[in-house]
């Protein structure tokens, strides 16, 4: 998660998107210390698509 908020931040500041593949890694609450998350970056609508993916729609 330290990793993957700031890659977050950095490309949502750019108009970007960032998920774990189901939800926006900024609204990831940590609850363990090193915790994992998947990473998923890049332009908003690539990412939504690659959401939408792993939501089965």
């Amino acid at each position: 998660m330290y990793e993957a908020n700031p890659m977050a931040w950095l490309i949502e500041q750019a108009g970007g998107a960032a998920t774990d593949g189901r939800q926006r890694i900024l609204d990831i609450t940590p609850t363990q210390l090193q915790q994992r998350v998947s990473v998923v970056l890049g332009g908003r609508n690539e990412v939504e698509r690659i959401t939408g993916y792993h939501a089965g729609l």
